[in-house]
Parts: C-alpha cells; sequence; structure tokens
C-alpha cells in the first residue's frame, strides 16, 4: 500500500482554526548548496568546502515541510521532496542525514519509532523499529556474578550494552509499504553529505568532548571523531568516507545487507570482540549479539495509541514505547479542567501532578507487550484517567515516588493511594526527532536513537557508524522486589522507551505533528509543548521553544533556567513542590497544517543550537 500521490484539498474544521494560532511571518530558508567532492580515503576533518543551509526555526510554504536539528538533514528531505517524493520517502532521507550530521543521536546502529498519517485513508500507521536483546538474554543480563547490578558505566560502554538494531529494517519498511521511492535513491542526499562533509558546529564539538575519554579507547572510534587525536575545530568539514560506502551498500543490495553477510558479520564481531585500544584501562564487558539475532529481526505494526482532547484526535506509538500511554493518560487526566484560564502557577501545578501520576502507572505497567500484559486500554481511558485525576488538589502536593493505580480495575471516586511505589529508573536522554509533511497531506513523525549521547561509543571498523547501548534501557534489577516489573531484560525483548512520536487530527485531519528527544523528559516535553499550543494559546514554534519543567514521579521537579529565574518558582514552592535545575531538556520540531492549506514547520529557537525548519515553496505573511 503506497501513499496517495494526487493533491486533496486541505480541510480543518472552524473549532479546529479557531485552535491554530497566529505566527509572525517566517524566515525564507535558502537551498542547501554542494560540496567539493572528497578524494578517495579521505576521512576527519579539513576546512570548510561547502556553505551549510540556511538556519531557521520556523518557515511556512507550500509543497511539504521538514523539522530537524540540523539543517542539512532538513535540506536532505526538502531535496526528496522537492524531486517529487512523499514524507516517508522525505523521513527516511531526513534520518539518514541526522546519521551523518547527528551520529552521537541516531543512525542505523540504533532504532526508533515511526507515525504516519496516510492522507488517502485518513488513518495514522505504526512502525515498532525498536532495538532487541540478544536471544540469548535473560533477566540475569545486566547483572554481575554476585547478582547485582554491574556498574552502569560498565554496561554503558560495552558490546553487553548493544541490541539488535531495528533503523535500518524501519526505513526498508516504510519505503515498501509507503514511499514512491527506493532506498538507494532516498540515501543518496545523506551518501553525498557524508562523502564530501558537513560543518562542524559548536553542539557537535561540544558533544564530541563530552565523549572524548570514551573515544578514545576505541580506534575506529577516534579515527572518525578525533582527527590527529584533537576535538573537531567549529567551522570545520568532517566527513565520513566509511558511512558513505555503507549507505551506497545499503542503497545498492537493501537493508537485508545489514542484517546478513559481510557488514553483519562485523556488527558481531565489535559487539562480542569490541575492539579496545592497547593500554586502554576501561573495563569492556562482550555482549552476545549473534548473527542469528541479526537474521531474526523484525519490525512491529500495531495501532497506535489514541485519545480525545479537546475535540481533537491524539495519536501515539503503542508499548514498547510507553510515550503514547503516558501522554494520553496526562492528556486524559488534565482534559476536565480549562487550563486555558488559568494563571501560570496554577496551570504549571496541574501540569506537572498529572506527570507525576501518569509515570507512577507507566513504571508498573509498561514494557514490551510480547512479553507482559500491558493494560494499553485501560491506561488509555477517561475512566482510568478520572481514577486518578482526583489526586490532583490546587493547594497540595502530590509526594513521589507515587504508587501506581490499577488501569484493570479503576477505583471510581474513591482517591486513596494503595500500593507500593518504585522510582523511575535513569534513561538516556540523547536521541533525535524529525517531522515531515508533503503537497498531498501525508505526515511522518519519527524518533529514532542511539540511546545515550555516543550510544555505546563504539563505532564498526569501517562501517563508519556507532552501535547503540540501547539495552540500559531495561531495568538491571527491580527497584522493589515486592513490585513486578515489566521492563526487565529477557530473549529477544523490546526495552521499554520513552520515544512519544505524535500526530494531531481534528476529523481524520492533520493539525499538527510533533516529537522531541530526551529520553524519559520526551514525554514531559510533548506533553508540555501540546497544552502549550492547544490550551494555552501559544503558536507552534513559541510552544516549543518556552521553558520547561518535567517531572516523572521523582522527589524533584526539573525546571530549566527560563522557569528557575521566574517568580512562579517560589509560588510552587510555597505549595511543596522541590526544584532542582535542568540547563536544556529536549529538543522538539512540528509540523503544522494551517487554514490556508500552508504548513508550517518548527524546531527549537536555542536549545541544541537551534533547530532546522523548511518547507519546499516559502511564502512569507502569518498562518
Amino acid at each position: 500500500m503506497r501513499l496517495a500521490v494526487r493533491a486533496s484539498a486541505p480541510t480543518t474544521s472552524p473549532a479546529a482554526r479557531r485552535r491554530l494560532s497566529v505566527l509572525a511571518a517566517a524566515a525564507l530558508v535558502a537551498a542547501a548548496l554542494g560540496a567539493a567532492p572528497a578524494t578517495a580515503g579521505d576521512t576527519g576533518t579539513a576546512a570548510p568546502t561547502a556553505t551549510p543551509p540556511a538556519k531557521s526555526p520556523v518557515a511556512t510554504g507550500y509543497g511539504g515541510a521538514v523539522a530537524s536539528v540540523d539543517p542539512d538533514a532538513s535540506a536532505a528531505g526538502i531535496e526528496v521532496l522537492r524531486r517529487g517524493g512523499n514524507a516517508v520517502d522525505a523521513a527516511v532521507a531526513t534520518a539518514a542525514a541526522l546519521g551523518v550530521t547527528e551520529p552521537y543521536s541516531a543512525g542505523i546502529g540504533g532504532g526508533g519509532f515511526f507515525v504516519l498519517y496516510n492522507a488517502e485513508q485518513r488513518k495514522v500507521f505504526t512502525i515498532d523499529g525498536r532495538e532487541t536483546a540478544p536471544l540469548s538474554a535473560d533477566v540475569k543480563l545486566l547483572l554481575g556474578e554476585d547478582g547485582k547490578p554491574i556498574p552502569f558505566a560498565e554496561a554503558v560502554t560495552s558490546g553487553l550494552g548493544v541490541g539488535t538494531p531495528g533503523t535500518p529494517a524501519t526505513w526498508q519498511e516504510a519505503l515498501d509499504r509507503w514511499g514512491s521511492r527506493s532506498l538507494a535513491q532516498v540515501l543518496e542526499p545523506a551518501e553525498r553529505l557524508a562523502r564530501d562533509g558537513f560543518t562542524v558546529d559548536a553542539t557537535f564539538r561540544q558533544q564530541t568532548a563530552d565523549n572524548r575519554d570514551r573515544f578514545a579507547d576505541f580506534p575506529a572510534s577516534a579515527e572518525l571523531f578525533l582527527p590527529g587525536g584533537e576535538l573537531p575545530e567549529v567551522g570545520s568539514t568532517l566527513r565520513n568516507p566509511d558511512l558513505a560506502r555503507t549507505y551506497a551498500l545499503l542503497g545498492e543490495r537493501g537493508t537485508r545487507a545489514f542484517y546478513q553477510g559481510a557488514l553483519a558479520r562485523d556488527i558481531v564481531r565489535t559487539v562480542q570482540r569490541p575492539p579496545v585500544r592497547p593500554g586502554a584501562s576501561r573495563v569492556v564487558r562482550p555482549g552476545d549479539l549473534t548473527l542469528r539475532d541479526l537474521r531474526g529481526y523484525r519490525t512491529k505494526h500495531q495501532a497506535p495509541t489514541r485519545t480525545g482532547y479537546r475535540g481533537l484526535d491524539v495519536y501515539g506509538m503503542a508499548p514498547s514505547s510507553s510515550g503514547g500511554t503516558t501522554v494520553a493518560e496526562a492528556l486524559n487526566i488534565l482534559e476536565r479542567g480549562d487550563l486555558s484560564r488559568l494563571d501560570e502557577s496554577t496551570f504549571l501545578h496541574r501540569y506537572i501532578e498529572a506527570s507525576r501520576i501518569s509515570f507512577a502507572d507507566r513504571g508498573r505497567w509498561v514494557g514490551d507487550p510480547a512479553f507482559e500484559d500491558v493494560p494499553t486500554r485501560g491506561l488509555l481511558s477517561q475512566r482510568f484517567a478520572d481514577s486518578r485525576a482526583c489526586l490532583i488538589k490546587d493547594d497540595a502536593v502530590l509526594t513521589s515516588p507515587l504508587p501506581p493505580g490499577d488501569p484493570t480495575r479503576p477505583s471510581g471516586g474513591d482517591c486513596t493511594v494503595r500500593g507500593t511505589a518504585t522510582p523511575t529508573p535513569y534513561e538516556g536522554e540523547n536521541t533525535t526527532h524529525l517531522t515531515v509533511a508533503d503537497k498531498w497531506g501525508n505526515v511522518v513523525a519519527y524518533t529514532l536513537t542511539i540511546e545515550q549521547t555516543g550510544g555505546s561509543g563504539i563505532t564498526v571498523p569501517g562501517r563508519g557508524f556507532l552501535l547503540n547501548n540501547e539495552l540500559t534501557d531495561f531495568s538491571f534489577a527491580p527497584a522493589d522486589p515486592a513490585v513486578h516489573d515489566p521492563n526487565l531484560p529477557g530473549p529477544g525483548k523490546r526495552p521499554r522507551s520513552s520515544m512519544s512520536p505524535t500526530i494531531v487530527l481534528d476529523h481524520g485531519r492533520p493539525v499538527l505533528a510533533l516529537g522531541s528527544p530526551g529520553g524519559s523528559t520526551i514525554i514531559t516535553t510533548v506533553l508540555q509543548t501540546l497544552v502549550n499550543h492547544l490550551d494555552r494559546g501559544m503558536p507552534l514554534v513559541d510552544a516549543i521553544a518556552a521553558p520547561r519543567a518535567s517531572q516523572r514521579n521523582s522527589a524533584t521537579t526539573e525546571l530549566e533556567p527560563g522557569l528557575w529565574n521566574s517568580p512562579v518558582r517560589a509560588r510552587l514552592e510555597a505549595l511543596g513542590h522541590t526544584f532542582r535545575q535542568n540547563p536544556e531538556i529536549g529538543a522538539a520540531t512540528g509540523v503544522q497544517r494551517l487554514p490556508d492549506g500552508r504548513w508550517l514547520a518548527a524546531a527549537e529557537t536555542v536549545r541544541r543550537g537551534g533547530g532546522s525548519a523548511m518547507v519546499v515553496r516559502p511564502s512569507g505573511g502569518t498562518g
């Protein structure tokens, strides 16, 4: 089933038009310029060879839109749209380019979740491309010989933390089902970018510096990211000819070449015998990923999560991601109140408490449904949300960790807190998200990752990409032996994720789509952006840029500086809230259908150096 390739008239209901915010005139976005070809075998950094594409956090126009964290990646998606490709083609092209310019956040060594609105069918579809544990894994995967969890640092930088990658399979599956271009065609911009190079910015240099010690212990990572043993300079050009050749191989032979053959053998060898430099003192545990694991990997197709909110339909990703159910539960909790009329402190208080409650329920109930009895329908039900919403008082603060509710037996009006509380475990925070729309009205929200910044730190020699450390998203051991943990390792099991690619429809037509990186803060970032826009009336780019708070069933709520330095913090502290500062939470992107049929693309104004929003045919004026 391919996507429609005929134009359909954009329609938006009067109610939705009232909710869509009026934006300032968008900045025009320049097309990407070509770069001089690299010589054979060239790698590392050099003097700049091309002017990078213009970077703007907002763009409006016709013909389709792309929003990502990086201008080269957004330009790759726009290039495909301009050549007649659809949103799925452009999403894969953008993701492949992010594997070049954002290799510490995502790439073919990782996995992710792909959500599509099909304009012809007016339906939402999903692909679960999450990494899986080796078939040899069991609940003791992340425990030492003494039965205690191994040191986190040893799991993070190891073969042991590497899951079977799902990103290449996701790309192939999306193109086979809905694309209009071949894998080779959509990989071409990223292959060119890897070969010719991209301009290093301050964020890339800082992320390299943060990983310098790890990368230095793996010769292939050091050669690629620390040329000459030094950090890449801002403004220099970084090339990755190994990745260009890997993309060319996938384009020629399909992603089967990733899961079988010489490339698969290279991946397995790297995981089972991590190539550490001689003399390194780091303990690097081997993993047990096998050729059988790679050959047996399959993406999953399942119904998206759906909940109604303010007359709109909000679609997300079902488990193994916890994003769809947790965002939906929090929205259902907030549904009963009019957030638009609240003062800032009361609004934030209710948002924080709804987040706290939904994270308590996430921790107890959400895991891989192939292994766990996940009550998805109950978590999405308004009845269950109402049974939890009555815990929120405007003059008091709930205590974390809060015990979970039971979505299989919602308590109605009984607001008694029962059961045993467990804290939310750590989850790596570096991922990436892209959002794409095309001229036919198809929309993609796609979040992909290699887990924490730099993943495992291990580059597959000669192949140009980092491997994930996604298995550290499993619970190493139950937080409380008396409470069932749905996120313990198992053979072929998908670790729980917080990725929350989200699409909002009004009577079957797209209103907006968005998502974010940030580990477990992804859920709160998407939730807060939605209510900022839908309830508080912020233009989408402003809803994304607004300072964030993140409460994940912990004793303290994280605040970005804009809220930390605001008088609202003192008012919330007077209620009993406690806070700690987080300099940056998330890095969202989104697209929005405007009432006149134009697309608006929006990205961060400041976070991660600002994002990149582009449209095929820019237009001035307000939305």
